[in-house]
């Protein structure tokens, strides 16, 4: 039964996130008394995290993952159940890369269905001795949300399954979306049952949670939060087709750190949101990071290991129960090769056998004595797709077995049931070699399990058996996460059934020396990096990620899943108008600098030229016999006359400040260094092969510059070619008086020694000699040329071009990292706040020519 607080499962699917009631405040470290969750007041249910850190000095991590590392059985009589820890969980085993003293706390459901009435109970006797905190999903909603559309969509999805018919993969269904948004919801509250948002560390794991970030940041702006996906990340033609990509991209990047197994899962993960958001990622000192609302979102990339205590005890496990020898007396005088998948249409196992088949055909000497054992674990999923698969791997089996077999001798064991561990590491210790045949998978362990197997263990008391051959061989896909870190296996592609056939039998002919070395290389980084120094690496990043939490000034915007938090510097804060014109009508001189640009024009406007209401602003301010009033753009001067023929006052700086007019009863001057143009005939050439080979590229010809965009070029390959051509004008260039810069979708060339801030300076110094040295100065921007401007201020003030009681204003247009003071939000609210100037200031008339507007 589902209770009414997770009801209307449609307004959390498309983010209408209505109020739950009132929120329950968080379980106590220890929680004596089950279900004694008591309510908290609004304000509180809704504020975010402190400003301060609280007192407690211990750390703690909360781990969230689909499942919990328990076992849960029912009891014999059937009253009650029993618990106990799942050892093979990775959420269990990381705990060796954690700090001694760390608690650790686990938010998951159970892999079985707890009566209503037993919820309680179950939930107290988890958390008082396992400290978990089970998550009870309803029976329906667990089915479209694991079932549907994780395992019918996403699963195959993220492993390059597209849904061409209803028959083969699954379809996006709005339903089951809705249910995968309120079952993370759902986990949700779990976690903040428990959560102490100021010490916490949260770290979610896998594509089952993949929005839970959203709803944990929009409770606790500074919660130190990471997540990791276990599954491959598909590139971005493949992930673009999900109707909600831009939802599960925005919900994971209000995790502060993102890891991946692989640079091609990271890699493909950003240019999904270079492609579909528009963000760039940067590298600095080897760290990876997008620029998020002022955040910086880390990108880990770190293959997760084993735990290597876990299997030597397994080992001796099997040693003990003599099933290493076993198997050693079944398989004597056999070469075996080794499989070991779940049972899933995407690992292979098929392929390997008609590899396997393959290998008998061409390589006669194998039969009768090569023997590849298939184990194939129980499926996770179900499905038509699933019947199909098996039924062909059952197929080919009989075939093959028919064909090569002989008495005492089957080519293909196919073993179709549950395996213990114990059994599995026996097989590993006898295989000559282990395939792994899958086209896509996220990582796979297998191969990093059987190297420590046949590295054996050095134990005394142990027998013969365990002493392990030190030698091992793999055939791994290259479609796999860890087949990066084996760079002595043979890597196959799947696909390619004869390559894979040579493949096994150039591994179980290799030379015993060939084997050992390769043995030797594999097991050294397998043991160096194992799920320790996995859990260890990844928390270490996090918290140097989150190091500045508690330093920025946070809140969070916006609605839906496009809910995010901003991050400023305490000193970095909103313009107020009532301050900027307290402080205006105070001033006997100001110096009002303003960028057109997305500034006082916004980006996406088509009319470039300015409006009515822009005009009329402009000429009031310009009136006001105390102010200097300029537009500092990287327009034409030619544009900018036209455009502003009826602001006879108005000062404007063309192309950056190589051009100057202080009005139009004015000649414009040539503020450059150089009026020699010669390098045109050099740079331009250049420019015009990569706009041939760059669709979408385009040349702006300016008279002191020329500007390469690629606006709308394709974002990956414009971003290529904008490096590639930076470094052809740079070298080209060497010798001209000149400098090559990239911006938002441009490369630029223009005369060295011009730039917004040198023009803003050479504004503030002749008003200085003038005598009229300005003691308010207004200077705003929304782009890179424009920080040039918000830096020449300080420096203005230590050489006395600005005075020390000067009212300062710097503004940037958007919340972003920036020189600047302040901030506006957006071209619609710089307007209203040059509307707030013109009402305070102190103008004459209007003529009729100052209201007109240039066609």
């Amino acid at each position: 039964m589902m209770s009414r607080s997770y009801t209307n499962l449609l307004d959390l699917a498309t983010g209408n996130f209505p109020v739950m009631g009132r929120e329950r405040k968080r379980l106590p470290r220890v929680m004596t008394v089950p279900g004694n969750v008591y309510e908290l007041d609004d304000d509180q249910a809704n504020s975010v995290s402190s400003d301060n850190p609280s007192s407690v000095a211990q750390d703690r991590l909360i781990i969230v993952a689909n499942q919990l590392p328990v076992k849960a059985n029912r009891r014999p009589d059937g009253r009650g159940w029993n618990f106990s820890w799942n050892e093979d969980s990775l959420l269990l085993q990381l705990k060796e890369g954690l700090p001694e003293d760390m608690e650790v706390l686990y938010v998951g459901s159970l892999r079985v269905d707890v009566d209503l009435d037993e919820q309680d109970e179950v939930s107290q006797i988890l958390l008082e001795t396992f400290k978990c905190v089970p998550t009870f999903l309803p029976q329906d909603l667990l089915e479209k949300f694991y079932h549907g559309f994780c395992k019918k969509l996403l699963w195959p999805l993220f492993h390059y399954m597209l849904p061409f018919s209803a028959d083969h993969g699954g379809r996006f269904d709005r339903s089951m979306w809705e249910a995968y948004v309120s079952a993370n919801k759902l986990f949700s509250q779990k976690v903040i049952e428990v959560l102490n948002p100021d010490d916490d560390y949260v770290w979610i794991h896998d594509y089952h949670l993949m929005v839970l970030p959203t709803f944990l940041r929009r409770h606790f702006n500074r919660l130190r939060m990471g997540f990791f996906l276990h599954s491959p990340f598909p590139s971005s033609e493949i992930y673009r087709t999900l109707p909600v990509r831009e939802e599960i991209l925005k919900a994971l990047l209000n995790s502060d750190i993102i890891g991946f197994h692989t640079f091609d899962y990271a890699r493909h993960f950003l240019s999904c949101c270079s492609r579909m958001l528009g963000l760039e990622y940067q590298s600095k000192r080897g760290y990876i990071g997008l620029e998020y609302y002022g955040r910086t979102v880390g990108i880990k990339i770190m293959p997760v290991g084993i735990h290597m205590g876990r299997i030597a005890s397994v080992m001796r496990l099997a040693d003990k129960e003599k099933k290493i020898g076993e198997l050693k007396r079944q398989f004597e005088g056999k070469t075996m090769l080794l499989g070991v998948d779940d049972m899933d249409i995407f690992k292979g196992i098929n392929l390997k056998l008609l590899a396997m088949e393959q290998l008998l055909q061409q390589h006669s000497k194998w039969q009768g004595k090569a023997v590849l054992v298939q184990i194939a674990n129980p499926a996770r999923g179900k499905g038509a797709d699933l019947d199909e698969i098996q039924a062909e791997i059952k197929e080919s089996c009989r075939r093959i077995n028919e064909e090569f077999g002989e008495p005492g001798y089957e080519p293909i064991v196919f073993v179709d049931r549950p395996v213990s561990i114990s059994e599995r590491i026996a097989y590993y210790s006898i295989a000559e070699c282990v395939v792994v045949t899958a086209v896509r998978d996220g990582m796979n362990l297998t191969p990093y399990e059987y190297i420590v197997c046949r590295q054996g263990t050095d134990d005394n008391e142990s027998s013969s058996d365990l002493t392990g051959p030190k030698k091992s061989m793999l055939v791994v896909s290259e479609f796999i996460g860890c087949s990066p870190s084996l760079s002595g296996a043979i890597r196959v592609n799947p696909w390619n059934v004869e390559a894979t056939a040579e493949a096994m039998n150039e591994a179980i002919s290799m030379s015993q020396s060939e084997q050992l070395l390769r043995h030797e290389k594999h097991f050294r980084y397998v043991s160096t990096h194992d799920v320790a120094y996995w859990s260890r690496s990844f928390l270490q990043d996090m918290e140097r990620t989150c190091s500045e939490h508690f330093r920025r000034r946070c809140w969070g915007i916006g609605l839906s899943f496009g809910f995010r938090v901003v991050a400023l510097d305490p000193n970095f804060r909103k313009l107020s108008i009532e301050a900027i014109v307290s402080a205006y009508r105070r001033a006997k001189s100001r110096a009002i600098l303003l960028d057109y640009d997305g500034t006082v024009m916004p980006q996406n406007s088509i009319s470039k030229a300015p409006s009515q209401e822009i005009i009329l602003i402009l000429n009031t301010l310009c009136r006001d016999q105390k102010n200097t009033v300029f537009i500092v753009s990287g327009r034409g001067r030619d544009n900018l006359s036209h455009w502003f023929s009826p602001c006879r006052k108005l000062g404007l700086a063309a192309e950056h400040g190589y051009f100057l007019r202080w009005s139009q009863d004015e000649e414009w001057e040539i503020c450059g260094q150089s009026s020699e143009f010669g390098w045109k005939e050099i740079a331009e050439p250049v420019m015009k092969l990569y706009t041939e080979a760059t669709d979408g590229s385009s040349i702006e010809t300016k008279e002191s510059a020329l500007v390469w965009q690629y606006r709308d070029a394709d974002p990956g390959f414009g971003s290529s070619q904008a490096k590639e051509m930076l470094d052809h004008l740079e070298s080209v260039l060497a010798n001209e008086p000149v400098a090559v810069k990239s911006g938002h979708f441009i490369v630029e060339v223009k005369p060295q020694g011009v730039s917004k801030g040198l023009v803003a300076e050479k504004i503030f110094t002749k008003m200085t000699e003038n005598g009229k040295q300005a003691d308010f100065l207004l200077c705003i921007g929304d782009d890179r040329s424009d920080e040039d401007m918000f830096e020449i201020i300080g420096s203005a003030m230590s050489t006395n071009i600005l005075s020390a009681n000067t009212s300062l204003f710097a503004c940037t247009v958007g919340q972003k990292p920036s020189k600047a003071k302040y901030y506006l939000d957006d071209a619609s609210e710089v307007i209203c706040m040059l509307e707030s100037l013109a009402e305070a200031s102190d103008s004459g008339p209007s003529t009729e020519e100052e209201t007109q507007v240039s066609p």
